[in-house]
């Protein structure tokens, strides 16, 4: 039985649609719910619409994905009907959102106003002045701004947090109020055109996503449920079923899934539910509670 429970959401199994794969339109978080996701993350939204960086803002290397987008975004006001069209479906989805310290609450008021099952907090963005990680690496400044939400909202905070930090642990404590973990964004990088002489992207640094973080991300979900008892959602790298029980033995109870897309088109969701199914039989395990975790010593 691959349905999973976080925070008091049900889904039909933990492999979930990434922020910032395919999830700006609400027809395109349905179809990657009915070609298998569990659920859906939007698109980063923010309090005004966002046109982001000037091309080229991604680079595919031999690894993943590199990206620069900018937190382009069509802003909080021109959101719901997207939300809507998902909502209608009877598909969870959680509201990804970014902002400064004092856009956060109004934005996860907006999105509560507007249906979500739960906010995601991207306190992370590596490539944003003003909206990356200076906040995520602030561990005073997540935690405040996670009890400002808590104190507003009625609807699960998820933490979306940055690796790209020496101690994770230490941001994964302050952001302790928050109703689950979501582990990790992308992880600060650049590439560099040799005939150019200059950095290919045209903000110089962007999020590095793709096979080439998964062990960060592992590193990051195992150090974290080692020392903490909070509900995790594993991110980064996840391309096929083995990522996913990889992730969830490290402690994840779900996993999102978004650069795979690229690769492998939509289908990737059942694939990779398929093969956790399989797991599970050969292994027997009846839930995914019972090997979530069981990686860490």
């Amino acid at each position: 039985m691959v349905s999973v429970e976080i925070s008091g959401i049900k889904l039909k199994n933990p492999v979930l649609l990434a922020s910032g794969i395919m999830d700006e339109q609400g027809d395109s978080m349905v179809k990657a719910a009915k070609n298998g996701a569990g659920g859906v993350v939007t698109k980063s939204i923010g309090k005004e619409e966002r046109n982001g960086y000037k091309n080229p803002v991604v680079i595919e290397i031999d690894t993943g994905i590199i990206n620069a987008i900018g937190l382009a975004n069509p802003g909080i006001d021109n959101f719901k009907d997207e939300i809507k069209k998902v909502k209608e479906n009877g598909i969870p989805v959680i509201g990804s959102i970014f902002g400064n310290k004092d856009d956060f609450t109004l934005l996860a008021k907006k999105m509560e106003e507007y249906g979500v099952d739960a906010v995601e907090l991207n306190l992370s963005c590596p490539h944003v002045k003003g909206f990356g990680s200076e906040i995520g690496q602030d561990p005073e400044l997540v935690e405040e701004i996670i009890n400002e939400i808590k104190r507003k909202v009625n609807i699960p905070i998820f933490a979306k947090l940055t690796p790209n930090i020496t101690n994770i642990v230490e941001i994964a404590m302050s952001a302790s109020k928050a109703d689950a973990l979501v582990l990790i964004n992308t992880v600060k990088a650049i590439s560099i055109d040799i005939y150019a002489k200059r950095p290919i992207l045209s903000n110089y640094v962007g999020g590095y996503s793709g096979p080439g973080i998964k062990p960060i991300g592992l590193r990051a979900v195992y150090d974290v449920r080692k020392e903490m008892d909070i509900p995790i959602i594993g991110v980064g790298g996840i391309n096929n079923w083995k990522d996913a029980v990889e992730y969830i033995l490290a402690g994840a109870k779900a996993v999102q899934v978004g650069t795979a897309i690229y690769y492998y088109g939509f289908s990737v969701f059942r694939k990779i539910n398929e093969g956790i199914e399989k797991y599970m039989e050969k292994e027997g395990f009846n839930t995914i509670d019972e090997f979530s975790g069981l990686a860490v010593k």
